[in-house]
């Protein structure tokens, strides 16, 4: 009798940083991290993931830009700190069972990089997508992805991740994420082509 299928990934968590309106102009390649958000968003859900998301300043950099729906996301709250790991999000998480926390948003050497420390220094594992972060000045994201990781964080690709969140093609939810994938792969080559560019995998 063959054991019951398993993820390979226990405690997975989305952790979206700060993709707001006002960014849309200054953020290199701002549309393909989009694409990618949107993505990981249907596979959380499909995987029922949980999302924790963050604004900067919204009163002056406005709100989470209108293509991604949060509304199922455990947090979805503002921040001064340029880390998300702030007492509102904090609180949901424990140092003693450590989770894998997949990284997506803005900005790469400066949210993001933050972010990953204070995680880090947390007993997390901590992911960061090649497709789903960017900068305003594109230099700065492999420099930041390269010390991260150096820090320890893994950097990776949304697909990639996916598949290792789920680790088992028996698991009850994998036709509807190979259907996802299968769905967003025109998007995903583009994406990969332009944002993991600048990753230095």
């Amino acid at each position: 009798m063959s054991d019951k299928p398993r993820r390979r990934l226990n405690k997975p968590a989305l952790f979206i940083c700060d993709i707001q309106e006002k960014f849309r102009g200054p953020i290199w390649e701002y549309e393909k991290l989009i694409l990618t958000t949107q993505k990981m968003l249907k596979a959380a859900s499909i995987l029922s993931i949980p999302i924790y998301a963050t604004t900067q300043n919204r009163a002056r950099l406005g709100e989470t830009c209108s293509e991604l729906d949060l509304s199922s996301a455990i947090e979805h709250v503002d921040k001064t700190a340029f880390s998300m790991w702030i007492p509102a999000i904090s609180q949901h998480f424990s140092s003693t069972t450590p989770s894998e926390i997949v990284l997506v948003g803005i900005e790469t050497h400066i949210c993001i990089t933050q972010t990953t420390l204070d995680l880090l220094a947390n007993g997390h594992k901590v992911y960061i997508l090649a497709d789903g972060v960017s900068s305003c000045n594109k230099e700065e994201i492999g420099i930041a992805l390269e010390r991260l990781r150096r820090e320890g964080a893994v950097v990776t690709t949304s697909e990639s991740w996916i598949y290792e969140c789920m680790g088992d093609a028996a698991i009850p939810e994998f036709r509807a994420v190979a259907g996802l994938v299968k769905q967003s792969s025109k998007d995903t080559k583009e994406v990969l082509g332009v944002l993991a560019g600048k990753s230095k995998i």
